[in-house]
């Protein structure tokens, strides 16, 4: 040890950051470093999201186009081939229905399912949904299978 390389004890030497608005004999009294007016030195300030600083924000410079239309109704896909992959892990064996598809993560218990014909299925399998393309049924028929719409 030298003086070089002295240094306090352990937990010691605390830092506890500038004490603020404690009086003009500390140097950091009077704005409390805040600067002077304006929004951010004034108490219970708190900028909104989105914010520019009085500038029009992005959000209100950008054009709205388009349509929603209220009443589509959305469907969660699932292919020919997601099933086969599902047959060949052996996590389904004859029949596939909607609680397998929302206890096996591909669909949500508030979701409608619609089987899409991608790949191609080897098994016979009864397939239960809300939808079906063409191509998906006519695969699953073909195969052997059943599907059940719901």
């Amino acid at each position: 040890m030298d003086l070089s390389n002295l240094k306090p004890a352990e937990g010691s030497v605390k830092s506890q950051g500038k004490r603020v608005g404690r009086g003009q004999g500390s140097g950091k009294g009077g704005t409390a470093t805040r600067g002077h007016k304006g929004a951010k030195s004034r108490s219970g300030y708190s900028k909104k999201l989105g914010f520019e600083g009085g500038q029009m924000p992005l959000q209100r410079r950008v054009p709205k186009f388009g349509f929603t239309n209220i009443n589509r109704v959305a469907y969660q896909g699932i292919n020919l081939d997601t099933l086969q992959k599902l047959v060949d892990e052996k996590v389904i064996k004859d029949s596939v229905d909607f609680e397998t598809f929302v206890s096996l993560g591909l669909a949500g218990k508030n979701e409608l399912v619609k089987v899409l014909g991608r790949g191609e299925l080897k098994t016979k399998l009864t397939v239960t949904a809300h939808k079906f393309t063409a191509t998906a049924k006519a695969a699953i028929e073909a195969a052997g299978g059943e599907a059940v719409t719901l």
